[in-house]
């Protein structure tokens, strides 16, 4: 399928990280979020109750990110993947989970994942 919805660059603050010393404190966590969705009927009515309304799916990435403590960032990508596709017509979603200030010893802009899940 070509028909996306992308919302690119959201950023919560979270406490994640495979330490306590690392949860101690918010951390900022960057997402890019890919729905792909059949928009044809959507984009031919202009009515949003045929499409996926941006603000609830923001809700849901803030929930996770800033509710909920995870270890790893493939963690937070399985999680967001799984509530999407649940809450949303989407048949595929696509998750960027980036941590820009990883504790590492090494000029690093961010690490990331980036994972897809479809239904069954």
């Amino acid at each position: 399928m070509s028909d996306r919805i992308v919302l690119h660059g959201l950023r919560f603050e979270g406490r994640h990280g495979v330490g306590e010393e690392e949860r101690s404190v918010p951390q900022l966590i960057e997402l890019d979020v890919e729905l792909e969705l059949d928009l044809t009927a959507s984009g031919q009515a202009d009515d949003l109750t045929l499409t996926v309304d941006y603000g609830p799916v923001i809700e849901l990435c803030r929930h996770v990110v800033e509710d909920r403590s995870f270890g790893l960032l493939e963690a937070i990508g399985a999680a967001l993947c799984g509530e999407l596709l649940d809450a949303t017509a989407a048949q595929r979603v696509t998750v960027r989970v980036r941590k820009p200030a990883v504790p590492v010893d090494a000029d690093l802009d961010y690490a990331a994942i980036e994972m897809t899940r479809e239904r069954a």
